[in-house]
């Protein structure tokens, strides 16, 4: 199936779900362990049904559900074909019969509070590096590359935080190289942003705002505030 557009995603009005980095992501709040199991069963009958399932994890208070397509086609501007990891109809079909499950066991969706943490990396050597990388990340060789047509180290089980490559500044001279990508909904990363501004860091670069706002500690270590306004349902 084709990769979708936040256009596309936005229209679905999945109003449980928040499109972060790749995939699209949901937490369900839950009154103890058991009643998460019990939820998650039902989940499993819904993967089982379309052929898809979630990423889940299950912990006292909530259940975090992810769905990602591991075989979505990116057409680049030549018209390449790409297999990549991303959001599909599919995802979407998945997500709003899980939304309908959650209803039924009586669980409230916290889409605010959805985050996802990714690694950058600034080189113009990624070809170079990214071998390296995948090996200590992730000890596989096929994490580089993996649901990507870039050199992006991503693990196929999941385990780390995925690692990507930016383009090297050398005219910014000495200056840190690894940054966090941390991916919110869209409703609140200005609130995230204000947060941090509050706590002692400034805003380093907002010009491609409100999709990426990078933020420096009072050392000028920078993480970056992400997010995807266009997948998100206006109405």
């Amino acid at each position: 199936m084709d990769m979708l557009q936040g256009e596309r995603i936005a229209a679905a009005g999945l109003t449980d779900w928040r499109k972060l980095a790749q995939g699209l992501h949901a937490r369900f709040v839950i009154d103890g362990f058991a009643a998460g199991a019990r939820f998650l069963v039902a989940v499993a009958e819904v993967g089982d049904a379309l052929g898809h399932h979630p990423v889940a994890t299950l912990d006292r208070g909530c259940v975090d559900l992810r769905l990602v397509s591991d075989d979505a086609v990116y057409r680049d501007g030549e018209g390449t074909e790409h297999i990549v990891q991303w959001v599909t109809e599919l995802d979407l079909d998945v997500a709003r019969r899980i939304s309908s499950v959650a209803a039924e066991h009586g669980l409230r969706a916290d889409p605010q509070s959805v985050a996802v943490v990714e690694l950058g990396l600034d080189t113009d050597r990624s070809a170079t590096i990214a071998p390296v990388w995948a090996a200590l990340l992730t000890g596989r060789a096929d994490a580089r590359g993996h649901g990507s047509p870039s050199d992006e180290v991503r693990d196929p089980l999941g385990r780390v935080p995925n690692l990507w490559f930016g383009d090297l500044d050398e005219s910014a001279g000495q200056r840190q190289r690894f940054h966090l990508e941390v991916y919110v909904a869209p409703e609140v990363a200005s609130q995230r942003i204000a947060a941090a501004i509050d706590a002692g860091g400034a805003i380093v670069d907002d010009s491609k705002a409100p999709w990426l706002t990078v933020i420096a500690d009072p050392d000028g270590n920078e993480g970056v505030v992400c997010t995807d306004p266009s997948a998100v349902s206006q109405e």
